[in-house]
Protein backbone atom coordinates (compact mmCIF):
# COMPACT_ATOMS: atom_id res chain seq x y z
CA UNK A 1 0.00 0.00 0.00
CA UNK A 2 1.22 3.48 -0.80
CA UNK A 3 1.94 5.10 2.52
CA UNK A 4 4.52 7.69 1.52
CA UNK A 5 5.07 10.22 -1.21
CA UNK A 6 5.02 9.04 -4.80
CA UNK A 7 6.88 10.21 -7.88
CA UNK A 8 5.16 12.25 -10.57
CA UNK A 9 6.91 14.02 -13.45
CA UNK A 10 10.26 13.77 -11.69
CA UNK A 11 8.94 15.29 -8.48
CA UNK A 12 7.31 13.89 -5.39
CA UNK A 13 3.53 13.99 -5.22
CA UNK A 14 1.72 13.58 -1.87
CA UNK A 15 -0.39 10.50 -1.28
CA UNK A 16 -4.05 10.98 -0.41
CA UNK A 17 -6.45 9.16 1.91
CA UNK A 18 -10.20 9.74 1.51
CA UNK A 19 -12.36 9.24 4.62
CA UNK A 20 -16.05 8.43 4.04
CA UNK A 21 -18.35 8.02 7.07
CA UNK A 22 -21.35 5.87 6.12
CA UNK A 23 -24.55 4.57 7.67
CA UNK A 24 -26.88 2.58 5.41
CA UNK A 25 -25.56 4.13 2.19
CA UNK A 26 -25.42 1.06 -0.07
CA UNK A 27 -27.40 2.79 -2.85
CA UNK A 28 -25.27 5.93 -2.83
CA UNK A 29 -21.80 4.38 -2.73
CA UNK A 30 -21.67 3.35 -6.42
CA UNK A 31 -22.17 6.98 -7.45
CA UNK A 32 -19.61 8.28 -4.94
CA UNK A 33 -16.93 5.70 -5.75
CA UNK A 34 -17.36 6.20 -9.50
CA UNK A 35 -16.34 9.84 -9.14
CA UNK A 36 -13.20 9.24 -7.05
CA UNK A 37 -10.15 10.48 -9.04
CA UNK A 38 -7.66 7.94 -10.33
CA UNK A 39 -4.65 7.45 -8.11
CA UNK A 40 -6.24 7.95 -4.67
CA UNK A 41 -3.86 6.15 -2.32
CA UNK A 42 -6.45 4.72 0.06
CA UNK A 43 -10.16 4.97 0.78
CA UNK A 44 -11.31 4.63 4.38
CA UNK A 45 -14.97 3.68 4.85
CA UNK A 46 -16.12 4.26 8.43
CA UNK A 47 -19.22 2.20 9.11
CA UNK A 48 -21.61 3.45 11.76
CA UNK A 49 -23.39 0.14 12.23
CA UNK A 50 -25.15 -0.18 8.86
CA UNK A 51 -27.87 -2.80 8.62
CA UNK A 52 -27.86 -2.84 4.81
CA UNK A 53 -25.01 -3.90 2.47
CA UNK A 54 -22.96 -0.72 2.84
CA UNK A 55 -19.74 -2.55 3.75
CA UNK A 56 -20.21 -5.33 1.19
CA UNK A 57 -20.97 -2.87 -1.61
CA UNK A 58 -17.88 -0.81 -0.72
CA UNK A 59 -15.70 -3.92 -0.82
CA UNK A 60 -17.17 -4.96 -4.17
CA UNK A 61 -16.60 -1.51 -5.65
CA UNK A 62 -13.07 -1.17 -4.29
CA UNK A 63 -11.43 -4.40 -3.08
CA UNK A 64 -8.60 -2.47 -1.39
CA UNK A 65 -11.01 -0.46 0.75
CA UNK A 66 -10.10 0.05 4.41
CA UNK A 67 -13.19 -0.61 6.54
CA UNK A 68 -13.29 0.91 10.03
CA UNK A 69 -16.08 0.35 12.55
CA UNK A 70 -16.57 3.50 14.59
CA UNK A 71 -16.11 3.10 18.32
CA UNK A 72 -19.02 5.23 19.52
CA UNK A 73 -21.83 7.02 17.65
CA UNK A 74 -22.02 10.27 15.69
CA UNK A 75 -20.30 11.75 12.66
CA UNK A 76 -17.53 13.27 14.74
CA UNK A 77 -16.50 9.92 16.16
CA UNK A 78 -16.72 8.37 12.69
CA UNK A 79 -14.35 10.96 11.27
CA UNK A 80 -11.93 10.65 14.19
CA UNK A 81 -11.82 6.86 13.69
CA UNK A 82 -11.21 7.36 9.98
CA UNK A 83 -8.41 9.86 10.54
CA UNK A 84 -6.73 7.44 12.96
CA UNK A 85 -6.61 4.76 10.24
CA UNK A 86 -5.15 7.02 7.52
CA UNK A 87 -1.54 6.52 6.39
CA UNK A 88 -1.23 9.01 3.52
CA UNK A 89 0.24 12.52 3.51
CA UNK A 90 -3.13 14.20 2.94
CA UNK A 91 -6.58 13.41 4.36
CA UNK A 92 -9.78 14.36 2.52
CA UNK A 93 -13.20 13.99 4.17
CA UNK A 94 -16.31 13.58 2.03
CA UNK A 95 -19.89 12.40 2.54
CA UNK A 96 -21.32 9.06 1.44
CA UNK A 97 -24.68 10.45 0.29
CA UNK A 98 -23.40 12.01 -2.94
CA UNK A 99 -23.72 15.62 -1.74
CA UNK A 100 -19.97 16.28 -1.97
CA UNK A 101 -18.28 15.74 -5.34
CA UNK A 102 -15.18 13.51 -5.15
CA UNK A 103 -14.08 14.81 -8.56
CA UNK A 104 -13.14 18.08 -6.80
CA UNK A 105 -10.46 16.40 -4.67
CA UNK A 106 -7.55 17.50 -6.94
CA UNK A 107 -8.55 21.15 -6.31
CA UNK A 108 -8.11 20.64 -2.57
CA UNK A 109 -4.79 18.83 -3.04
CA UNK A 110 -3.50 21.58 -5.32
CA UNK A 111 -4.34 24.20 -2.68
CA UNK A 112 -2.48 22.21 -0.02
CA UNK A 113 0.57 21.83 -2.25
CA UNK A 114 0.46 25.59 -2.83
CA UNK A 115 0.93 26.26 0.89
CA UNK A 116 -2.26 25.72 2.88
CA UNK A 117 -2.33 23.53 5.99
CA UNK A 118 -6.10 23.04 5.90
CA UNK A 119 -8.49 23.57 2.99
CA UNK A 120 -12.24 24.07 3.28
CA UNK A 121 -14.76 23.55 0.54
CA UNK A 122 -17.07 26.53 0.10
CA UNK A 123 -20.42 26.58 -1.64
CA UNK A 124 -20.25 30.37 -1.75
CA UNK A 125 -16.70 31.01 -2.91
CA UNK A 126 -15.87 31.47 -6.61
CA UNK A 127 -16.89 28.33 -8.49
CA UNK A 128 -19.05 27.05 -5.65
CA UNK A 129 -22.80 26.48 -5.54
CA UNK A 130 -25.44 24.52 -3.66
CA UNK A 131 -28.30 22.63 -5.26
CA UNK A 132 -29.60 21.68 -1.83
CA UNK A 133 -29.53 24.61 0.60
CA UNK A 134 -32.79 26.43 1.36
CA UNK A 135 -33.03 30.24 1.75
CA UNK A 136 -33.59 29.81 5.49
CA UNK A 137 -30.52 27.61 5.91
CA UNK A 138 -28.49 30.01 3.74
CA UNK A 139 -29.49 32.93 5.99
CA UNK A 140 -28.56 30.93 9.07
CA UNK A 141 -25.22 29.93 7.57
CA UNK A 142 -24.45 33.57 6.71
CA UNK A 143 -25.24 34.67 10.26
CA UNK A 144 -23.12 31.95 11.85
CA UNK A 145 -20.33 32.73 9.40
CA UNK A 146 -20.37 36.36 10.48
CA UNK A 147 -20.19 35.42 14.17
CA UNK A 148 -17.13 33.21 13.61
CA UNK A 149 -15.37 35.76 11.41
CA UNK A 150 -15.86 38.48 14.04
CA UNK A 151 -14.88 36.33 17.04
CA UNK A 152 -11.89 34.56 15.47
CA UNK A 153 -10.74 37.06 12.85
CA UNK A 154 -11.31 34.58 10.04
CA UNK A 155 -12.59 35.10 6.50
CA UNK A 156 -14.72 32.01 6.06
CA UNK A 157 -17.33 32.17 3.33
CA UNK A 158 -19.01 28.87 4.28
CA UNK A 159 -18.72 27.66 7.86
CA UNK A 160 -21.31 24.85 7.77
CA UNK A 161 -19.91 22.62 5.03
CA UNK A 162 -18.06 19.41 5.73
CA UNK A 163 -15.88 18.98 2.65
CA UNK A 164 -12.34 19.49 3.97
CA UNK A 165 -8.77 18.39 3.26
CA UNK A 166 -5.60 18.78 5.31
CA UNK A 167 -2.11 17.39 5.85
CA UNK A 168 -2.24 14.34 8.11
CA UNK A 169 0.18 15.99 10.53
CA UNK A 170 -2.55 18.54 11.31
CA UNK A 171 -4.73 15.92 13.05
CA UNK A 172 -3.18 16.39 16.54
CA UNK A 173 -3.90 20.13 16.29
CA UNK A 174 -7.61 19.39 15.91
CA UNK A 175 -7.60 17.67 19.33
CA UNK A 176 -10.50 15.33 18.54
CA UNK A 177 -11.98 13.07 21.25
CA UNK A 178 -9.98 9.90 21.87
CA UNK A 179 -11.50 7.16 19.73
CA UNK A 180 -10.85 4.62 22.51
CA UNK A 181 -12.63 6.59 25.22
CA UNK A 182 -15.83 4.89 26.46
CA UNK A 183 -19.22 6.28 25.60
CA UNK A 184 -20.86 8.11 28.54
CA UNK A 185 -22.97 5.82 30.67
CA UNK A 186 -26.08 7.96 30.14
CA UNK A 187 -25.90 7.35 26.37
CA UNK A 188 -24.97 10.94 25.50
CA UNK A 189 -22.18 11.87 23.08
CA UNK A 190 -18.74 13.16 23.96
CA UNK A 191 -18.22 16.75 22.81
CA UNK A 192 -16.98 16.50 19.23
CA UNK A 193 -18.63 13.15 18.48
CA UNK A 194 -21.68 14.68 16.78
CA UNK A 195 -22.34 16.93 13.80
CA UNK A 196 -20.62 19.80 15.61
CA UNK A 197 -17.37 18.23 14.38
CA UNK A 198 -17.38 20.16 11.10
CA UNK A 199 -17.68 23.56 12.75
CA UNK A 200 -15.29 22.54 15.51
CA UNK A 201 -12.40 21.49 13.27
CA UNK A 202 -12.81 24.53 11.00
CA UNK A 203 -12.53 26.83 13.99
CA UNK A 204 -9.69 24.92 15.64
CA UNK A 205 -7.62 24.95 12.46
CA UNK A 206 -7.94 28.73 12.24
CA UNK A 207 -7.63 29.41 15.98
CA UNK A 208 -4.36 27.47 16.15
CA UNK A 209 -2.82 29.65 13.46
CA UNK A 210 -2.86 27.15 10.59
CA UNK A 211 -2.99 28.50 7.05
CA UNK A 212 -6.59 27.86 6.02
CA UNK A 213 -7.62 28.05 2.37
CA UNK A 214 -10.96 27.70 0.61
CA UNK A 215 -11.94 26.25 -2.76
CA UNK A 216 -15.27 26.60 -4.50
CA UNK A 217 -17.33 23.42 -4.22
CA UNK A 218 -20.69 22.38 -5.66
CA UNK A 219 -23.08 20.72 -3.22
CA UNK A 220 -25.60 18.25 -4.62
CA UNK A 221 -28.80 16.92 -3.04
CA UNK A 222 -28.62 13.54 -1.32
CA UNK A 223 -29.16 10.90 -4.01
CA UNK A 224 -31.06 8.28 -1.99
CA UNK A 225 -32.45 8.28 1.51
CA UNK A 226 -33.58 10.97 3.91
CA UNK A 227 -31.44 13.78 5.26
CA UNK A 228 -31.00 14.16 9.02
CA UNK A 229 -30.66 17.94 8.78
CA UNK A 230 -32.91 20.10 10.96
CA UNK A 231 -32.50 23.82 10.36
CA UNK A 232 -33.20 25.12 13.88
CA UNK A 233 -31.78 22.22 15.87
CA UNK A 234 -28.58 22.14 13.84
CA UNK A 235 -28.30 25.94 13.81
CA UNK A 236 -28.39 26.10 17.61
CA UNK A 237 -25.89 23.24 17.79
CA UNK A 238 -23.48 25.16 15.55
CA UNK A 239 -23.96 28.34 17.61
CA UNK A 240 -23.25 26.39 20.79
CA UNK A 241 -20.11 24.99 19.14
CA UNK A 242 -18.93 28.47 18.17
CA UNK A 243 -19.37 29.80 21.70
CA UNK A 244 -17.73 26.74 23.24
CA UNK A 245 -14.74 26.99 20.90
CA UNK A 246 -14.43 30.71 21.59
CA UNK A 247 -14.23 29.98 25.32
CA UNK A 248 -11.70 27.23 24.65
CA UNK A 249 -9.55 29.54 22.50
CA UNK A 250 -9.58 32.31 25.11
CA UNK A 251 -8.57 29.87 27.81
CA UNK A 252 -5.54 28.61 25.90
CA UNK A 253 -2.11 30.17 25.64
CA UNK A 254 -1.53 30.40 21.92
CA UNK A 255 2.11 30.06 20.86
CA UNK A 256 3.62 33.27 19.53
CA UNK A 257 4.87 31.35 16.53
CA UNK A 258 4.66 27.78 15.25
CA UNK A 259 7.82 28.03 13.19
CA UNK A 260 9.46 24.86 14.48
CA UNK A 261 6.36 22.80 13.70
CA UNK A 262 5.97 24.30 10.24
CA UNK A 263 9.58 24.66 9.12
CA UNK A 264 9.58 21.82 6.58
CA UNK A 265 8.52 23.07 3.16
CA UNK A 266 7.08 21.46 0.09
CA UNK A 267 10.22 22.49 -1.81
CA UNK A 268 12.48 20.60 0.60
CA UNK A 269 10.34 17.51 0.04
CA UNK A 270 10.26 18.04 -3.72
CA UNK A 271 6.53 18.84 -4.01
CA UNK A 272 7.09 22.07 -5.94
CA UNK A 273 6.66 25.61 -4.71
CA UNK A 274 7.77 26.35 -1.10
CA UNK A 275 5.03 26.26 1.52
CA UNK A 276 4.77 26.74 5.28
CA UNK A 277 3.05 23.64 6.64
CA UNK A 278 3.46 20.98 9.32
CA UNK A 279 6.08 18.36 8.56
CA UNK A 280 4.71 15.08 7.25
CA UNK A 281 7.08 13.11 9.47
CA UNK A 282 5.48 14.44 12.67
CA UNK A 283 3.07 11.51 12.50
CA UNK A 284 4.42 7.97 12.00
CA UNK A 285 3.62 6.30 8.69
CA UNK A 286 4.15 2.82 10.08
CA UNK A 287 1.80 3.11 13.05
CA UNK A 288 -0.26 0.10 14.09
CA UNK A 289 -3.79 0.11 12.78
CA UNK A 290 -6.68 0.40 15.25
CA UNK A 291 -8.27 -2.88 16.28
CA UNK A 292 -11.53 -1.83 14.60
CA UNK A 293 -9.89 -1.64 11.16
CA UNK A 294 -10.02 -4.15 8.30
CA UNK A 295 -7.69 -3.30 5.42
CA UNK A 296 -7.98 -4.66 1.89
CA UNK A 297 -4.97 -5.17 -0.36
CA UNK A 298 -3.91 -3.79 -3.71
CA UNK A 299 -0.93 -4.68 -5.88
CA UNK A 300 -0.26 -1.25 -7.32
CA UNK A 301 -1.42 2.33 -6.98
CA UNK A 302 -0.73 5.35 -9.14
CA UNK A 303 -0.05 8.85 -7.79
CA UNK A 304 -2.98 11.25 -7.62
CA UNK A 305 -3.78 12.84 -10.97
CA UNK A 306 -3.32 16.43 -9.91
CA UNK A 307 -0.90 19.02 -11.32
CA UNK A 308 2.34 19.68 -9.45
CA UNK A 309 2.88 23.41 -9.10
CA UNK A 310 6.09 24.67 -10.62
CA UNK A 311 8.18 27.51 -9.21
Amino acid sequence: MANSTTHRNGKLSPTVSVVIPALNEERNLPHVFAKLPAGISEVILVDGGSVDRTVEVAQELRPDIVVVTQTRTGKGNALACGFAACTSDIIVMIDADGSTDPAEIPLFVEKLIAGADFVKGSRFDAGGHSHDITPLRKAGNDGLNLVVNVLFGTRFTDLCYGYNAFWRSVVPTLALPDVDAPRPADGSKLWGDGFEIETMINIRAAADGLTVGEVGSVEHPRIHGESNLNTFRDGFRVLRTILSEYGRARGRVRPAARVEHQRVTAESRGYGRPVNRPAIHTMPLDKALPMNTRRGTVSDRKPLATPVLED
